[in-house]
């Protein structure tokens, strides 16, 4: 740990979520225990978690390992409050009860990420007015529910989503109260959609309150814009990978993340097919490359 900076792995490289035949052969014990051996203190939650917080806490607690946060899909968009509202209450109160401070929240109405045969940069949604005044003022209400429980909300741009791009992100921070809306900073769905993330880190670091680190590889990310393919062709194919193996150069990143004085979770995060990339390898190339550049 470096002051107040700790290091979690998301288990989306062990099982994919979008994708359950991707990685369907390895447990969850087996994700979380190589999570612990590669030196991760912290891990988000994926779908093979028990979702009982005393039971996983104590699988967790053997491993030395703490619950960052989880992915929460909002539909502010395209359905009523309420149903949003209910998900997310229960939602809540679970990582509540796992000691987790934030809770990643993605709107997922019109979304196209999930679609195999969607091109990704063809046809993501763009947001109407309408759906921009829903999306905000609903956001800011989640916000006031996590407060409830002294936690925070924090936004996760997307690829294929109507929250993707730098004006997108401009659009979603200018609509809401910086008091009840946090912002995700993830910095492979940046550079895939072709964003500075050290712009993005630059104009909203004192709203950024949970980090992933995400690498890209070029060639297949090129490859996905040229031939039209859908997010998950783009990752079945390993568009994403682990820090240290990719085109980002992490060391400026860290040096604004540090510079800021940020506290709170760095989350490394590339889903890819593990039967072609060795989850547990990918950890350890992942931890050994932080290592390098922030001593934590």
């Amino acid at each position: 740990m470096t002051g107040k900076v700790q290091l979690a792995i998301a288990p989306i490289a062990w099982t994919n979520d979008d994708m359950p035949e991707l990685g369907q052969e390895n447990t969850f014990e087996q994700c979380i225990s190589e999570m612990a051996l590669a030196g991760y203190t912290g891990t988000e939650i994926g779908n093979k978690y028990p979702r009982d917080a005393e039971v996983l806490r104590k699988y967790l607690d053997l491993r030395g390992l703490n619950v960052a946060s989880a992915w929460f899909s909002s539909f502010l968009t395209t359905e009523s409050f309420e149903e949003t509202k209910m998900a997310f209450l229960k939602h809540r109160d679970f990582l509540y009860g796992m000691g987790a401070k934030v809770i990643v929240v993605s709107e997922q109405g019109r979304s196209i990420q999930g679609e195999m045969e969607t091109p990704l940069f063809e046809q993501k949604p763009i947001f109407t007015e309408e759906e921009w005044q829903k999306l905000a003022t609903g956001l800011e209400r989640l916000g006031e529910l996590a407060h409830e429980k002294e936690m925070e909300i924090v936004y996760h741009h997307h690829m294929g989503t109507g929250v993707q791009t730098t004006a997108e992100i401009h659009q979603l921070m200018e609509r809401t109260d910086p008091k009840k809306v946090s912002l995700l900073f993830d910095t492979g769905h940046l550079v895939f959609s072709g964003e500075d993330p050290l712009v993005i880190y630059a104009d909203y670091k004192d709203r950024i309150k949970h980090i992933h680190f995400k690498d890209l590889r070029l060639d297949v990310s090129e490859g996905v814009k040229q031939n039209k393919e859908s997010f998950l062709t783009g990752v079945r194919k390993g568009a994403f990978t682990v820090p240290g193996d990719g085109l980002i150069d992490f060391a400026p990143i860290w040096s604004a993340i540090q510079a800021n004085g940020y506290e709170g979770w760095i989350v490394v995060e590339a889903e890819q097919d593990p039967a072609i990339a060795n989850p547990f390898e990918y950890a350890k190339k992942a931890r050994e490359y932080i290592r390098g550049i922030t001593n934590i």
